[in-house]
């Protein structure tokens, strides 16, 4: 059975919305939940050439990975709060990953969840063929259940 919740969260309030689900549905089913939060990784600005020095990215690399992990942090803190605060065993990871959908799959499977449990913004259409997206990825690439919050 489900007893081990992965849920992508990305501070967005549908992904907040989706904590407190999660954290409900691990309470129901005795369960315990990982909140992973994906990274983004530093490019530096493909316009930038040595005649052109006023292109170079203004975000030093370790200033960019510093305030990234401090977002995640921020974000994942607030999930487990929610999650302890309803008695439910909690664990959390921030990764690094230019495709959000791999890096969700790739920890879940490390972490032997049984399920991923995530938010849908519910775009069709164009806008998903154009903008894709993680969850319908995560729905066609994982071999772990996905239940779809929306």
């Amino acid at each position: 059975m489900f007893r081990h919740v992965l849920v992508p969260i990305d501070g967005s309030d549908l992904s907040k919305a989706a904590v407190k689900h999660a954290v409900c549905f691990a309470k129901d089913v005795k369960g315990r939940v990982t909140f992973l939060y994906v990274m983004k990784d530093y490019h530096v600005s493909a316009l930038h050439s040595e005649q052109d020095e006023e292109n170079i990215d203004p975000i030093a690399p370790n200033d960019f990975t510093d305030a990234m992990r401090t977002h995640a942090d921020r974000i994942l803190q607030s999930a487990r709060a929610e999650a302890e605060a309803d008695g439910v065993q909690v664990n959390s990871i921030a990764v690094t990953h230019d495709e959000p959908h791999k890096a969700i799959i790739e920890v879940a499977l490390k972490r032997n969840a049984d399920v991923i449990f995530m938010a849908s913004h519910s775009r069709r259409g164009l806008a998903n063929l154009l903008l894709g997206s993680v969850t319908q990825k995560v729905l066609s690439n994982s071999k772990i259940p996905v239940l779809v919050y929306r």
